[in-house]
């Protein structure tokens, strides 16, 4: 029977990667996603088509607590487990300082930081039954090294969230393994529309010279829920090409 992987903002970017990565490793498929339907039916055609898993889609904001109970009870009467979760919906809203308002800043904490422990909670409880599972948290590099203050909401939220992958790794263990990954700079679809000037004078502070592709990051993830993992835990695995701040 294959396993199954429930990933949270899945319709694009690093999330979409995730899905079509465990899918190619014979994963059933659970795409959570908040307002893209046709980017989400367009993955799901995409991974039952050229891997022949079994593919769940389900629309829900991840902050929204009784719809997480629903999807993850849904999920598991549509395929009777869930073996691995990736949190990894997230926002931002980048302002100046003076523009940042509180509704905004607790919308961010709210997808990027209550989000992941709602699903956690819930797909929590299933994996301890089982005594086994694993947690991946999709956190930033600005969480580590946040000198970024149009976006000092969203890096909070992403510090907040390795601060959880932390509790939660002593919470649940021995059972289930929860780890995270810090991307830096990634090219998914909304960094694509930043202008070159400014990704050239970013990408002079990453020792690769160059933003990662989405898919990089996504085997990362893989890894860490894969066998090969198995004694990880606990641990944030920066995937940012070697970036200083200096």
């Amino acid at each position: 029977m294959n396993k199954v992987a429930l990933i949270t903002g899945a319709s694009r970017g690093i999330g979409s990667a995730c899905a079509i990565e465990f899918a190619k490793h014979n994963y059933n498929i659970i795409i959570n996603y908040v307002s893209d339907d046709s980017s989400a039916s367009k993955l799901k055609s995409i991974i039952t088509e050229n891997y022949g898993v079994d593919v769940m889609l389900y629309k829900c904001d991840v902050s929204d607590e009784n719809k997480v109970k629903d999807m993850v009870e849904k999920s598991l009467n549509h395929f009777g487990r869930i073996d691995v979760l990736v949190n990894n919906a997230g926002i931002a809203i980048d302002t100046t300082f003076e523009d940042k308002t509180v509704s905004n800043f607790r919308k961010i904490i709210d997808v990027n930081l209550i989000g992941p422990f709602l699903v956690s909670r819930q797909v929590g409880k299933y994996m301890m039954k089982e005594k086994k599972g694993v947690i991946i948290n999709v956190s930033s590099n600005n969480a580590l090294e946040s000198y970024y203050e149009y976006s000092l909401d969203y890096d909070a939220s992403k510090a907040g969230l390795i601060n959880l992958t932390h509790n939660l790794s002593k919470y649940f263990a021995p059972y289930i393994r929860v780890n995270a990954v810090a991307p830096g700079w990634v090219n998914t679809e909304m960094n694509k529309e930043l202008d070159k000037d400014y990704i050239d004078e970013e990408s002079k502070n990453i020792y690769l010279k160059r933003f990662a592709e989405k898919e990089e990051i996504a085997k990362v993830i893989y890894f860490l829920a894969s066998d090969d993992a198995s004694y990880i835990n606990n641990e944030v695995i920066r995937v940012d090409g070697g970036t200083t701040h200096d």
